[in-house]
């Protein structure tokens, strides 16, 4: 006589936790899937179908997860951001109480590091950006003004001349670490070096206007 015996609790709750998992995993397979593809062929070029094969999924399998090609590239959008935001406040609550000059290198030296370090996901997101159109465009966008307060607290934070305009000063900062994404070769500088480069020019434009 064979008895079946009833699933506890706390067996259904492992398993619920199981299947969790699973599916984190397969998402985090398929941003990074679909980052690569974006990079390499364009987004307009990468297809559902290669990056559910470059998953390891059948090519239903993905809209599971995402429903369209927009959805993926929004969420891969929001990976970067967080990934990028989480790491310059990591930072900088190691230098809490550092001088402010000092934790605005160590927020930009964080910032290139996952810039130019960061691999496909940072790429694709610097290369590629979701349609003004699309319905959570929006997020995006908070995220990114968010960060961007970040900077705007570490650059209100200096003791600069009177008279200068703080927004214009991170807009430049940003831009100039942004565009090296462009022009970097792996091995010729470090992100440390380059960080304390842009923020030694800035320091003696400044003072030369003081």
């Amino acid at each position: 006589m064979f008895v079946i015996a009833n699933s506890g609790p706390e067996e259904n709750m492992s398993a619920g936790k199981a299947v969790k998992r699973r599916q984190t995993n397969r998402r985090e397979v398929l941003l990074e899937a679909a980052a690569k593809r974006f990079v390499e062929d364009g987004y307009a070029a990468a297809s559902m179908r290669d990056i559910a094969g470059d998953a390891g999924m059948q090519p239903g399998s993905i809209y599971y997860h995402f429903p369209s090609k927009e959805e993926l590239l929004v969420a891969v959008h929001e990976d970067g951001m967080r990934l990028i935001t989480d790491t310059v406040l990591a930072t900088l609550a190691r230098v809490e109480g550092k001088k402010p000059w000092d934790r605005l290198e160590a927020a930009c030296v964080a910032h290139l590091r996952v810039l130019l370090k960061g691999g496909d996901r940072i790429k694709a997101v610097m290369r590629n950006v979701p349609l003004k159109s699309h319905p959570t465009r929006g997020n995006i966008t908070e995220m990114r003004d968010a960060y961007e307060a970040i900077f705007a607290g570490l650059l209100g934070d200096l003791a600069l001349p009177e008279g200068t305009d703080r927004h214009a000063l991170r807009l430049m900062l940003l831009g100039a670490m942004n565009w090296s994404f462009t022009w970097y070769r792996d091995g010729a500088e470090s992100p440390e070096r380059i960080a304390k480069k842009f923020l030694t020019m800035l320091r003696i434009q400044l003072d030369a206007g003081a």
